[in-house]
């Protein structure tokens, strides 16, 4: 078997291999194409590492915690199932997955893996696809209901972002944000600089000081604060982007807006390399509990739960992108997605980036 595995790591980029381990021991596997190169961990199905091939020096903007599942839970859990042993978060994120598959057609290559939520009584299965030549990720999920009955769902990609691709003065995230409210107090030992439970516009945010902040770039100052913005109820695909204007990276998320209708802002702001920026497209608005989620809807007119019906399967999809950025792009004022062609553009600047999508989203 050992040997086996080793051949498969002798094989070009644009062949799926297992790895036995990744540098902190856990179980990894990797997709990779001629331009990116994704590493997923099976301990927690975590998104752990995105670089570009030809990148001199691998910069990922994926922070240490990477980009895991929150599922079935996003946040605390009521007293009770914490009681019952439901973790922070859910249980997708705690279980080892398995490889269920790998095959390869043609430029398509893809990876299938699943786990069992034992407390939640469900089944998680994700697909991960990339074709040669693109600077995409396509991932497809499938949630089954194990018992019979119909159930809120909480749900939640939590993307996060850390040094050093986040970086004070150089960073820019952008949304199709629409009416948005901070969060109530969490308590942490960093400052916040947002009003807790005040609604606002995006990016534009009631700051403590009676002025307003700016939610897209990152502040020089340590703060920690938490805001939730409902997608523009006008678009069919959502998405959230972060631009590193030193050194011309783009990466960011495409989804569909009716499964994934919430962008939650972690902005974790410690000055250190444990600093994070959540790019949390979610069901929900907040990371509370599944009870508190429930009571909240509608939110601004807007969902904040899905339901997953009794012995059931319900699916989403997202595409994830991480590209050079051409000179003098300074944000995303809009992604639209017609024609097998994804195209990102700062129409203040007059700059675009397009890039081929081959696959449906």
């Amino acid at each position: 078997m050992r040997k086996f595995l080793l051949a498969l790591l002798m094989l070009p980029l644009s062949i799926s291999a297992q790895r036995p381990a990744d540098s902190d021991g856990r179980k990894a596997v990797s997709l990779s194409n001629d331009k990116i190169d994704l590493t997923v961990l099976l301990n927690g199905g975590t998104l752990a590492r995105l670089v570009l091939s030809g990148d001199p020096e691998r910069i990922s903007p994926l922070a240490t915690l990477g980009h895991f599942l929150c599922l079935d839970g996003f946040g605390a859990p009521s007293s009770e199932e914490m009681a019952a042993g439901m973790p922070f978060h859910g249980e997708a994120s705690k279980q080892l997955w398995k490889v269920t598959s790998s095959p390869s057609s043609g430029k398509l290559r893809s990876l299938r893996i699943s786990a069992l939520l034992p407390l939640a009584q469900e089944n998680i299965s994700r697909t991960f696809e990339i074709v040669d030549g693109e600077n995409v990720i396509y991932v497809e999920s499938e949630l089954e209901n194990l018992v019979a009955v119909d159930r809120p769902v909480s749900w939640a990609e939590h993307a996060t972002i850390g040094p050093p691709f986040l970086e004070p003065g150089k960073l820019v995230v952008d949304m199709p944000g629409a009416r948005c409210r901070v969060r109530a107090e969490k308590p942490h030992a960093l400052p916040n600089r947002l009003v807790f439970l005040r609604d606002f516009t995006w990016p534009m945010a009631p700051a403590v000081d009676g002025g307003q902040a700016d939610l897209r770039f990152v502040p020089e100052q340590n703060y920690l604060d938490l805001a939730s913005c409902q997608m523009d109820p006008k678009r069919t695909l959502g998405f959230v982007t972060a631009l590193h204007l030193g050194k011309h990276l783009l990466f960011g998320y495409v989804f569909r807006r009716a499964e994934y209708p919430w962008v939650m802002s972690w902005m974790n702001y410690t000055g250190n390399a444990r600093a994070a920026r959540g790019m949390e497209f979610s069901t929900q608005p907040f990371d509370v509990s599944r009870r508190e989620t429930v009571e909240a809807n509608p939110m601004f007119g807007t969902p904040t739960f899905r339901w997953l019906p009794a012995k059931s399967k319900i699916r989403s999809r997202f595409l994830l992108f991480y590209a050079p950025a051409p000179e003098g792009l300074t944000k995303v004022d809009d992604i639209t997605l017609a024609g097998g062609v994804l195209t990102i553009e700062d129409r203040t600047a007059g700059k675009r980036i397009t890039l081929p999508v081959s696959l449906p989203l």
